[in-house]
C-alpha cells in the first residue's frame, strides 16, 4: 500500500486540495459561506441535475449496446476479431473535442443526417448521449469481457442439463459471476459521463452543461475561482458518494471464480440466434464506432485542391505559428509520454489491486474507493493544481518532462485497479495458502499463483493504461510544454485557430492518434492471446 499511497498524496491529494483552499480562502480565513450561496443559485442546481441524470442515461445506454459486444468479443471466435476489438478501443483515445467534432458533423447543420433526412440533433441531449456510448462502448467491452472470456461455461451448461432455460441458466450462473467486472465497467463510464467536458460543450451549446463545463467556464472565461472551487468540491462529493456505494455492493458479491483459458471459451457461432447476435454487434459498431471514425479520415483528406495528403504534408512545417516546432513532433512526445505513464500506472495500480485484494480492513476497502477519485475530478482542476504545488523543491517539475507521464498515470491508475481487481478477487485462495504452505516466499506466492491467473488481465491494463495516457486532455493542456506538445493538446490548439489548414491539419493529427493507437492495440491484441492448455 505504500507506493499508491505515496503516489496519490503527493500527486492527487495535495495538488487538488491547494487549489481547492486558494479558491476558499480569503486574508488567510476560510470563506465557508461561500459554498451556501454558490448551492443556493438556481442556475448551478439545474447543472447538478443535467449532469447527475445524463450520466445515468449514457451509463445505462452503453451498457444496454455494449453488454452484447461484451459477449461476441468474449465467447465467439470470427475472422477479424482481434482487428475489430482494437477498432472499438479507438474512441476511446481521441481527445473528447475531437469526438465532439466528429458527432457535430454527422449530428449537426449539413451533417450526414441533416443531407439525408433533414434531421439535426446538435445541441440536443440525444448527441451528447450517443457521443457518450462512441466513447465508452469499449470500456464495457473489455472490461466485462476480459473476464467474461476466463468464466468456465461448464458451469451454465451444467444449469441447463438441470432444466434451466438459456436465460435463467445466465441470469442465475454467468450474471452474477460476471456483477463485480459490470458494476467496475459502469462506475467508469457514469465517472467519466459525469465529468463529461469537450463532449458537452460542442454538442450541447448553451442549453446543455455538466458540472465539468461550469467550473472550466467560472475558471478560464469568468475568473471566478471560489465558485469554481466550490463545483470542484460538489463534484468531489458526488463522485465519493458513488464510489462508497460502488465498494459496498461489490463486497457483497465477491467470490471465488472457476477461470479457464480464454482460448477455450471461444468458438463459431451456431445457429440463427447467434448469428443474429453478431450481425447486431456488428451493425452496432459499423454505425456507432466506425461512422464517426470515417468522418474524420474523410475531413483530414478533404483538403482545397481535391483529396490528397495536403494536409498530413503541412504537419513537417511550423510556418502557420501555432506551435514552436512541426506539430508531427507531437506523435513521437505522445508515444514516450504514453511509454512512461503506462509504467507507472500499472506499478502503482498493480501493487493497489494486489493490496485490495487482501480485504486487509476498512483502510484498505476505503483507498480502493478513493484509487476513483482521479477519473471523477475536473482535469481542470488536476491541471490548475500541479501548476501552483509542483513548483518548489523537491518537487520542482514543471520544467521537467516527467510531470507529464505523471498526470496521466493518475487517469491510467484506475483503470489498472478496476481491470485486474475482479481477477484478483476470483483466485482461489486456497492456493495461495498452499503455496505458502509449501514454503513459497510472499514474492513466489504471486509470481506462481496469481501472475499466470491475471497475465492476461495486466496486459489488458496496460493497454487501457496507453490508451487512456495517449488521448489524455484535460490536465495535460496546462502542464505540456510548448515545444513538446502532445496529441491531443496540438489538436486542441488547431482547432482553435481560425482558417480551413488549421482545421485540416487537427483531422489530419486526430487520424495519426487513430492509426497510432489502433497499431499498439492489435500488438496488444497478439501479446495478451494466451494459447496455452489447461485450467486455472
Amino acid at each position: 500500500m505504500a507506493v499508491p499511497v505515496a503516489f496519490f498524496g503527493t500527486f492527487f491529494a495535495y495538488p487538488v486540495a491547494a487549489i481547492v483552499a486558494r479558491g476558499l480562502k480569503a486574508g488567510g480565513q476560510w470563506q465557508f459561506g461561500r459554498i451556501a450561496d454558490v448551492l443556493g443559485d438556481a442556475g448551478v442546481r439545474h447543472v447538478l441535475w443535467f449532469t447527475t441524470w445524463q450520466a445515468l442515461a449514457s451509463t445505462a445506454l452503453t451498457l444496454a449496446l455494449a453488454l452484447p459486444g461484451a459477449y461476441v468479443f468474449a465467447r465467439f471466435r470470427f475472422p477479424g476479431k482481434q482487428l475489430l476489438r482494437a477498432v472499438v478501443t479507438v474512441p476511446f483515445v481521441l481527445p473528447t473535442v475531437v469526438v465532439g467534432t466528429a458527432f457535430l458533423a454527422l449530428l449537426g447543420r449539413g451533417g450526414l443526417l441533416d443531407e439525408v433526412w433533414g434531421v439535426r440533433l446538435d445541441t440536443t441531449v440525444w448527441a451528447i448521449l450517443l457521443a457518450h456510448v462512441f466513447f465508452n462502448y469499449a470500456v464495457v467491452v473489455r472490461t466485462v469481457g476480459g473476464l467474461w472470456s476466463q468464466l468456465d461455461p461448464r458451469q451454465e451448461e451444467a444449469a441447463r442439463m438441470l432444466g434451466a432455460s438459456r436465460l435463467t441458466a445466465w441470469r442465475t450462473v454467468t450474471l452474477p459471476a460476471l456483477g463485480p467486472a459490470v458494476a467496475a465497467a459502469a462506475l467508469m463510464v457514469f465517472l467519466f459521463t459525469f465529468t463529461s467536458f469537450g463532449v458537452v460543450q460542442i454538442l450541447g451549446g448553451p442549453t446543455f452543461a455538466t458540472l465539468e463545463v461550469e467550473i472550466y467556464r467560472q475558471t478560464a472565461q469568468l475568473l471566478d475561482l471560489p465558485t469554481a472551487a466550490v463545483l470542484t468540491l460538489v463534484q468531489f462529493a458526488a463522485v465519493g458518494a458513488v464510489l462508497a456505494v460502488h465498494a459496498w455492493t461489490v463486497r457483497r458479491r465477491e467470490t471465488a471464480l472457476r477461470l479457464v483459458d480464454a482460448s477455450r471459451t471461444a468458438r463459431r457461432p451456431s445457429g440463427a440466434g447467434q448469428w443474429g447476435l453478431l450481425a447486431f454487434v456488428l451493425a452496432t459498431i459499423v454505425v456507432l464506432v466506425l461512422l464517426p471514425l470515417g468522418v474524420l479520415i474523410e475531413r483530414s483528406l478533404d483538403a482545397p485542391g481535391g483529396y490528397g495528403l495536403d494536409y498530413f504534408r503541412e504537419l513537417g512545417s511550423a510556418e502557420s505559428g501555432a506551435f514552436l516546432v512541426p506539430p508531427i513532433d507531437a506523435v513521437g512526445n505522445s508515444l514516450r509520454y504514453a511509454a512512461v505513464a503506462t509504467v507507472i500506472a500499472v506499478v502503482v495500480g498493480g501493487l493497489a489491486a494486489a493490496a485490495l485484494t487482501r480485504r486487509a480492513g476498512r483502510l484498505v476497502r476505503g483507498f480502493d474507493a478513493l484509487l476513483m477519485l482521479p477519473l471523477g475530478v475536473s482535469a481542470v482542476t488536476v491541471g490548475f493544481g500541479f501548476l501552483i504545488t509542483l513548483d518548489e523543491p523537491p518537487l520542482d517539475l514543471r520544467a521537467s518532462w516527467i510531470i507529464v507521464p505523471l498526470a496521466q498515470a493518475l487517469v491510467g491508475v484506475p483503470f489498472v485497479v478496476r481491470t485486474m481487481l475482479p481477477v484478483l478477487r476470483a483466485v482461489d485462495g486456497r492456493l495461495r495458502e498452499a503455496a505458502a504452505v509449501l514454503g513459497a516466499s510472499p514474492l513466489r506466492v504471486w509470481r506462481e499463483v496469481d501472475l499466470p491467473m491475471v497475465r492476461r488481465a495486466l496486459l489488458i491494463a496496460a493497454g487501457f493504461a496507453f490508451a487512456v495516457s495517449l488521448g489524455e486532455f484535460g490536465a495535460t493542456v496546462f502542464i505540456a510544454r510548448p515545444d513538446n506538445p502532445t496529441l491531443p493538446v496540438a489538436v486542441a490548439r488547431l482547432l482553435g485557430r481560425p482558417g480551413d489548414l488549421n482545421y485540416g491539419q487537427a483531422m489530419a493529427l486526430s487520424t495519426i492518434l487513430m492509426v497510432v493507437c489502433a497499431v499498439a492495440l492489435v500488438l496488444l491484441e497478439r501479446l495478451r492471446t494466451d494459447r496455452t492448455t489447461g485450467e486455472f
